[in-house]
């Protein structure tokens, strides 16, 4: 049976365990501000490819300001089992609403009635979105980080469902003179896991390639508002985001792998700390996160959030991402969606300067600054 990180692994303040029983799970934890009962619960929930590991340079500050913060390894990564690895798995443990069961059984098993906020980064901001959606009531606060929520999926109003077709934006992309592919959509095919967990490179240097290539030590990444959901406005973006159609993500990292002076000099992100993703991605592969993506690629396994149609995020809530982020404009006005109508309490849009898609590592002083000033208003 898998073992905890070892305290040496970790931060000063930081322990590694297990919860048992959680939904089905026996899920893998780390905590920090967790000596004393009765603290507030901060809830911190990571997206692809990650891990609760991602958390690590912000918990102890946070714990610091008097929080109880729990980081799990979510369904279908890391230490966390109980969930059926593989393409042919059942999807319905994946969709959402099961994963905000997750977030809740949790909370609930770590003996706490409800939750201070509820963070979470990339996909983990869909499923704390979807926490404040379904239990405003327990998952009191939320902070989004580097993923805009611009509101669930909609019946339409006034005609039936069925009323219209969109547009194939795949067909679209396919025909430009440069073809091209969404990566959301690649990442829900069955060759995914094996071209990244089976690359040439090795799952090591192809994480490695990918965190530099979406950080803002990619000076490529300069991200600019799209006018349209429409193949040449997407196709603006990287690589990382709108793929060259024949080449898969290993192969499209693989040109921006950083130099050995560049990784030596990498603060955010040093080599020994990048083993524990590529040890953990190493064993289990990719498939359980991308799970997740062919829940939300999928009708079948999405339809269930147009329960929440029409309805907004009314719980006090902020946002934070890094100034260098695509992932804030990936989905065409997507920001100022979530500003002007899907969240109804934002308290703040943070975007950080010298910080790309992994804001809560690349510029944790920064990230803990906003979590804690917004924590501090709604107490």
């Amino acid at each position: 049976m898998i073992k905890p990180f070892s305290a040496e692994a970790l931060p000063t303040g930081i322990r590694s365990r297990f919860v048992d029983g959680v939904n089905g799970l026996r899920m893998h934890v780390l905590e920090a501000g967790f000596e004393e009962a009765g603290r507030p619960c901060v809830l911190l929930l990571h997206g692809f490819p990650e891990l609760a590991y991602s958390w690590r340079k912000i918990m102890p500050s946070l714990a610091a300001a008097g929080y109880h913060v729990v980081a799990p390894d979510q369904r279908g990564y890391g230490r966390t089992t109980g969930w059926e690895n593989g393409y042919d798995a059942d999807l319905t443990p994946f969709r959402f609403l099961n994963l905000v069961r997750d977030a809740l059984a949790l909370v609930l098993a770590l003996g706490h009635s409800q939750t201070t906020a509820v963070v979470g980064h990339d996909f983990g901001a869909s499923v704390a979105a979807y926490c404040a959606l379904a239990r405003p009531d327990f998952f009191r606060a939320m902070s989004l980080m580097s993923a805009p929520f611009t509101g669930p999926p909609s019946f339409p109003v006034g005609a039936s469902d069925d009323s219209g077709t969109e547009p194939d934006i795949h067909a679209a992309l396919a025909a430009l003179n440069r073809p091209r592919k969404h990566y959301q959509w690649y990442y829900s095919t069955r060759p995914a896991n094996d071209d990244m967990s089976r690359c040439p490179q090795g799952v090591h240097d192809f994480l490695r390639a990918y965190y530099h290539h979406k950080s803002a030590d990619w000076t490529g990444n300069k991200p600019f508002q799209l006018e349209s959901w429409t193949a040449p406005e997407l196709a603006k973006m990287p690589t990382y985001y709108v793929m060259d159609n024949d080449r898969n993500m290993a192969e499209t990292v693989a040109p921006e792998m950083p130099s050995a002076a560049d990784i030596a000099s990498c603060r955010w992100l040093p080599d020994d700390e990048l083993r524990v993703y590529s040890t953990e991605f190493g064993r289990t592969g990719f498939q359980g996160g991308l799970n997740w993506y062919r829940c939300r690629t999928t009708d079948e396994h999405s339809a269930e959030l147009k329960l929440y149609s029409g309805r907004t995020i009314d719980i006090p809530s902020c946002f934070i991402a890094g100034a260098n982020d695509w992932g804030i404009r990936q989905n065409p006005g997507g920001l100022e969606k979530m500003q002007e109508s899907a969240c109804t309490d934002l308290h703040g849009c943070h975007l950080i300067a010298g910080a790309g898609h992994w804001v809560q590592q690349e510029q944790p002083e920064a990230v803990s600054k906003f979590l804690l000033k917004f924590l501090e208003t709604i107490r």
